[in-house]
């Protein structure tokens, strides 16, 4: 999982890199097929804002979340973003049953 972080009005300290490194650790735990993770921090007045794009094969998962502290917001981020990485693993599952349609095991 290739990580980018990049910070718009704000210094990515090696705390803040080490804290959502930790964070995203969680979430490839979960689904080991993620490509690569944009990040994007930024502060407005007294919002801090974190943006999040996660590559994933076949689809690109993006999530955003605003707090009045940054580590709150990475917090709410990697949960959004958890909870899509899950939805997007259960639906790319094989829901076939093993024995086929029911009208062909009927048949026999």
């Amino acid at each position: 999982m290739n990580l980018q972080l990049t910070g718009h009005h704000l210094e990515i300290t090696p705390a803040l890199r080490e804290y959502v490194s930790s964070k995203f650790s969680r979430i490839s735990n979960h689904f080991d097929h993620v490509i690569d993770v944009k990040v994007t921090m930024s502060v407005e007045k007294l919002a801090q804002k974190v943006e999040a794009t996660l590559h994933v094969p076949g689809n690109d998962l993006h999530a955003a979340c605003t707090d009045e502290n940054m580590y709150s917001a990475i917090d709410m981020l990697t949960d959004k973003l958890d909870r899509q990485v899950l939805k997007h693993k259960e639906k790319n599952g094989d829901h076939h049953k093993s024995g086929g349609a029911v009208k062909h095991q009927l048949s026999s």
